[in-house]
């Protein structure tokens, strides 16, 4: 998608010099990925903390992880 946006050039900057990246586009493709990744993670730990996940047996299985 080919897109026009108006965008301060000292983030851009900052933007290109953390993703190490040489061109505009792949540094704000960088950043967005990671932004969108950054949110799901938050989503799923909601998710988690609101229904969480229980494990009775978690001894045995420390036990297992130890023992290879």
């Amino acid at each position: 998608m080919k897109v026009t946006a108006i965008i301060a050039d000292d983030l851009v900057n900052n933007v290109k010099a953390y993703t190490h990246s040489s061109t505009v586009t792949e540094a704000i493709t960088i950043a967005l990925k990671d932004w969108l990744d950054i949110h799901k993670i938050k989503e799923l730990n909601k998710q988690i903390s609101q229904n969480p996940i229980y494990i009775d047996n978690w001894q045995k299985i420390r036990e297992i992880n130890r023992s290879k």
